[in-house]
């Protein structure tokens, strides 16, 4: 894959959709994209524990964590388990933990922030389902591209910009 450069990619490609900048980078990989895959939960990562345990492909999985700065929805243990099943990355709409740690892996991840306590696990919450945040509606088979300088949506892969 070419160069992942969000701004690029605007130029060359304007009808892409742009989250709106709420984001911060906490994973080893700073541009990462892929289709997407989601999860809609509040306060509960039991599904996105499940997910990233299963294989990703190089899928991108995309959590509606209702925007909650009350827990972490990802921690080092589950985000080690998404490397080792393929995935390309997070997109965190809550936050995460063992923010050192996750700096370190081959991962890319994105989330609204930092929190050291856990969340609950009442296995409660939707798979594969569009989800809404940050100004777009994210529908899985859509694709993903992050950089440190944003995060773009797109209906399909796109060729990128060299």
């Amino acid at each position: 894959m070419a160069q992942i450069v969000t701004p690029d990619i605007c130029d060359a490609h304007p009808d892409v959709v742009v989250l709106d900048p709420v984001f911060v980078n906490y994973g080893g990989i700073d541009a990462f994209a892929g289709p997407i895959r989601t999860i809609k939960c509040f306060e509960d990562n039991s599904l996105v524990k499940q997910a990233l345990a299963e294989t990703g492909g190089g899928a991108v999985l995309v959590v509606d964590a209702g925007g909650s700065h009350r827990c972490a929805m990802l921690g080092d243990m589950v985000a080690r388990q998404a490397v080792e099943n393929g995935w390309a990355g997070v997109i965190m709409y809550g936050c995460v933990r063992d923010v050192d740690i996750l700096a370190e892996l081959e991962l890319g991840i994105q989330a609204l922030g930092n929190h050291p306590r856990k969340s609950e696990k009442r296995n409660e919450g939707q798979r594969d389902i569009p989800v809404t945040f940050a100004g777009a509606t994210l529908t899985p088979g859509q694709w993903i591209y992050a950089d440190n300088n944003g995060i773009v949506l797109a209906q399909h892969e796109l060729t990128l910009p060299t």
